[in-house]
């Protein structure tokens, strides 16, 4: 049965795993992005983070490298980035991975590989059009149509993230105001946070948690994160009308705190059934780089057995 690599490489941290056709996790690895050093720092860590995985299964076939940034999928470019991840526009993924470890690879941006692990392995089986928002340094976002994806044109199909919720609102890294990536991303929660009067949280986690044990600052910050998000997910409803919308990043990692403020407000306009949270949690995207790497291989008519989908094993979060 053959075994690939699924990568995920975002704003803070890049993580890897080894699966096979059946979804079935042999090895996982975390590194950090380093990614305020820019794209160098960046390959190193992502080299190191490869390297071990094949140090531990070398019979591995191919490569899926999930990565945020706007990624032309045919020629494996990231042909457009913020400073995210700095430095990383222009870069030749594909070019750059076979090279370095000698396997066919494959690339995507980060969401649109978030969609395709949960529609494989997660919250999308058996759905054919959906939508997917990741939350996490920044806001990733993906389209699937009746079983396709809808990368467009310019490779920029679902990039809610950088859609305007607030006309001339906060300045984004993009270069327009009132991105969406402005108020709903794990970043914009802590930003703010930093809006208010005797801010004393230095990190996410220490609002939902201090949300969660009913801290009337934190309950403050989260519901106007909440209805933020909320209002995003209704535009997206009325402009896809998607049978799920699918919330993803790292975010959804406290998703019991915030769940019922969300739930709630969505409620109201008849979508709460319509939402729900990634099975595979922040592995989605590794999951998704692997299922094209999967596919690269079936196409190429390599290594391929195929599976029963009684054989699959989801990642536990």
């Amino acid at each position: 049965m053959a075994q690939v690599i699924g990568v995920d490489v975002g704003g803070t941290g890049i993580k890897g795993l080894v699966v096979n056709e059946a979804g079935a996790v042999l090895a996982e690895a975390t590194y950090a992005t380093e990614a305020r050093l820019g794209r160098k720092a960046i390959l190193g860590q992502l080299c190191g983070l490869v390297g071990e995985l094949l140090s531990s299964y070398g019979e591995v076939k191919a490569l899926g490298i999930a990565s945020a940034g706007r990624v032309n999928v045919e020629t494996g470019e990231v042909i457009h980035a913020t400073n995210n991840l700095p430095g990383w526009q222009g870069m030749p993924l594909t070019e750059w991975a076979t090279g370095e470890f000698g396997l066919s690879s494959t690339a995507d941006n980060d969401a649109n590989a978030a969609l395709l692990g949960e529609v494989w392995l997660g919250t999308g089986r058996g759905k054919q059009n959906l939508v997917m928002l990741t939350l996490g340094t920044g806001v990733g976002g993906a389209n699937m149509a009746f079983g396709r994806m809808l990368r467009g044109v310019d490779w920029r199909g679902g990039d809610w993230g950088h859609s305007v919720l607030v006309p001339e609102g906060r300045p984004c890294n993009c270069g327009k105001r009132g991105c969406v990536e402005q108020y709903i991303s794990g970043s914009a929660l802590l930003r703010l946070a930093r809006e208010q009067k005797d801010n004393i949280y230095t990190h996410g986690r220490e609002i939902m948690t201090a949300a969660g044990q009913g801290e009337a600052a934190a309950l403050y910050i989260l519901e106007r994160y909440i209805a933020d998000l909320a209002l995003v997910i209704e535009n997206i409803a009325a402009s896809v009308d998607p049978e799920v919308i699918i919330l993803g990043g790292g975010v959804t990692q406290d998703q019991a705190i915030w769940w019922p403020l969300l739930t709630a407000k969505l409620s109201s306009v008849g979508l709460a059934d319509r939402v729900s949270v990634a099975e595979l949690g922040n592995w989605a995207g590794c999951f998704g780089a692997a299922q094209l790497a999967l596919e690269s291989l079936r196409e190429e008519g390599v290594g391929w057995s195929g599976s029963s989908e009684g054989e699959e094993t989801k990642h536990e979060n």
